[in-house]
Order: structure tokens, then C-alpha cells, then sequence
């Protein structure tokens, strides 16, 4: 992976009508905080967001490793296309969803597993997502091996899951599933067919997204530090405020398609 950009001055040119917005949530459109149900996206940022996708003809959809029903309560009264648990479940712009759900005995027996053994270290927690797991240690970061070696030792013992690591969390999921096919799958289908995508993410989880919008000459931003396949960098969660504010101004003093800047 390459290191991203620093500054938003060298962001290209776009056009008006023709890009579709795909967002990551938790250290994207909301900061993180110490446990995820603390986590909210501040309310001018959701009627911001309602403007950029009434602006863009509906073509604007969150991708995140929660499940669409938090999504919803997020980003509430704004409901539209969604990406939760990275892929795994999907609604489109006709409010269609797809999910994809794990065997019913290897869900039980998983999530017993994991409830008894993360019991055993304070300050970790187990959030169930149906057909994934999440297992959290960032108040127990003491912790971090046990829970990484769990969650290895699950999947190999579960074919068909796969490990999705990320910032203080490794995830237990559906294998073949991540942001990059969830975002490819909205890419063809109206309104996003026949777009350029953008997509904003901050994490490890965002890298297969950032690798399918870079290969569809798309824009792909990186939040925060670290190396990435995202060409271009916004510093923090403020920035990408800053960002949505810029870019919406632009927009709606540009709507006939004319030229803005990023």
C-alpha cells in the first residue's frame, strides 16, 4: 500500500451530477468513541447528508460493519441505500435487501464460544451481528492476543468465515464478503450505474473498497493515519465535516453541472 495524500488542495476536479458517495461511519461520519453504542453522527452532518444524496439523484450509500438496522438509527431520518456488517447484508435504492446469513448451528455454537471465552477478560466485548461476529478490546488492549488468537482458532474451525481486523476489533464474517463487492454490487445498478465513485473510510476495513473505486478510476479518500491504497487523505472526522460542507456549497451554487472543486 502506498501513503496517501496529506492535504485536500490536491483533490481533483469533478463534475457536478456524475460521482456517486459512498461513506464509512464509525471514524468517517462519526467519531470513534470507547464502546460502538456511544458512537452518533451529529445531526447537521445527517441533513448535510440528505442534501449531497438528494444533489447526486439518490446515488449516496453508507458501507459500514454495522448492521443496516443501527445504520438506520444513525443517520435517522435519513434512509436510504446501506452496505452493513461489510456486505453481508444490503438494501438498494428501491429498498431491496440481501442478506447473507450463517448456518444456524454454526451461529449457536459460535456465539457461545465466544460469549464464555471473552467472559473471561475484562473490558472486551462481544457485539453479535446475526451473521458476524465483533469482538472489541479497546478498553483491553491487555487483552489484544487472546482476542486475536480467538478469533483465528474460530475460523479455522468454521469453514465458509473469514478475519476482518480493524482499529481495536477483529471481526468474524461470512467469507467472500467486504466493502470492495458491496460497493461494486451498488455500481451496477441504478443510480449509481454510470457514475465515478468516491468512497471515504478510515480503517483496515476500507482498504478492499478503496482498491474496487481505484479500479473504476473512482476517488477513494483515506481518514486519519497510516498507509493505504487511497490516493488522496482528509486528517480526521472533522475534516471529512469540513469536506461534505465544502463539497454541498459547490454543488448546489454549481447545479446546472458545471465544474467544482473537491
Amino acid at each position: 500500500m502506498t501513503q496517501a495524500v496529506n492535504t485536500s488542495d490536491t483533490f481533483p476536479t469533478l463534475e457536478g451530477g456524475r460521482y456517486a458517495f459512498f461513506f464509512d461511519v464509525d471514524g468517517t461520519l462519526a467519531a470513534i468513541q470507547s464502546r460502538p453504542e456511544a458512537v452518533f453522527i451529529p445531526e447537521q452532518v445527517v441533513t448535510q447528508l440528505q442534501q449531497l444524496s438528494a444533489l447526486s439523484q439518490g446515488a449516496l450509500a453508507l458501507v459500514s460493519g454495522r448492521p443496516i438496522e443501527q445504520l438506520d438509527a444513525l443517520a435517522a431520518p435519513w434512509r436510504g441505500p446501506a452496505a452493513g456488517v461489510h456486505g453481508a447484508e444490503r438494501r438498494d435504492a428501491d429498498g431491496e435487501m440481501q442478506r447473507i446469513s450463517l448456518p444456524v448451528e454454526v451461529e449457536q455454537q459460535l456465539r457461545t464460544e465466544l460469549q464464555n471465552a471473552m467472559a473471561l477478560w475484562p473490558g472486551t466485548q462481544l457485539e453479535i451481528k446475526g451473521m458476524a461476529f465483533a469482538l472489541h478490546y479497546r478498553q483491553a488492549m491487555q487483552h489484544e492476543q487472546d482476542v486475536l488468537r480467538l478469533a483465528e482458532q474460530s475460523v479455522k474451525r468454521f469453514p465458509g468465515l473469514a478475519l476482518q481486523p480493524g482499529k481495536c476489533v477483529v471481526e468474524i464474517k461470512p467469507l467472500g464478503i467486504d466493502k470492495g463487492a458491496a460497493i461494486r454490487d451498488f455500481m451496477q445498478q441504478a443510480p449509481f450505474a454510470g457514475r465515478i465513485p468516491v468512497f471515504i473510510g478510515d480503517d483496515l476495513t476500507d482498504e478492499k473498497g478503496f482498491a474496487v473505486v481505484n479500479a473504476m478510476q473512482g476517488i477513494s479518500i483515506k481518514v486519519g493515519e497510516g498507509s493505504s491504497q487511497a490516493p488522496f487523505r482528509l486528517n480526521d472526522v472533522d475534516a471529512v465535516y469540513s469536506w461534505l460542507e465544502r463539497t454541498l456549497l459547490r454543488l448546489k451554487q454549481d447545479n446546472v453541472g458545471k465544474e467544482f472543486r473537491l
